[in-house]
């Protein structure tokens, strides 16, 4: 059974969409961020604004999913956690997490990491594309008819 979406709101650019995809379903969407900011509204929608430090908001969804719930975040170490607590977790443009692709995640975001820090290099974000808000909303889909035939 599908249970909750978690959206790790602070810089997520389809709070819009995953309410669509929790209205379609019945399904409660919790925004977890680290201030007040506007979000989209709806009937199953609960916003929570954690406490001020860099991983409050990680840690207040880590604490609570769990198998049948979905996470959305671009934070690979976040997305770790929530495998690991059973759940599924999606990045903002569809990629989703798997026990299989996250320990290589974590690496690659390690290396980022420390070019970033050497100088090798400046770090580089693509843009965030129309193509990508469509994979995510195709993703989310699919993430919450797994949920609900009980499988991650």
């Amino acid at each position: 059974m599908a249970g909750v979406i978690y959206v790790d709101a602070d810089a997520c650019p389809v709070k819009e969409e995953a309410l669509k995809v929790a209205d379609r379903h019945g399904l409660e969407i919790f925004y977890v961020s680290n201030s007040w900011m506007r979000l989209p509204e709806g009937l199953r929608v609960k916003r929570v604004v954690v406490e001020e430090g860099a991983d409050a908001a990680d840690d207040w969804i880590a604490e609570r999913i769990g198998k049948g719930d979905i996470a959305v975040t671009a934070d690979i170490p976040l997305a770790s956690r929530c495998l690991k607590a059973g759940a599924q977790a999606l990045g903002p443009t569809g990629k989703p997490f798997t026990d299989a692709s996250i320990g290589m995640a974590l690496a690659m975001r390690d290396l980022s990491q420390h070019l970033r820090e050497t100088g090798e290099s400046r770090g580089f974000n693509a843009s965030f594309t129309r193509q990508d808000r469509s994979r995510f909303l195709e993703a989310l889909e699919l993430a919450v008819q797994r949920a609900k035939r009980g499988q991650s």
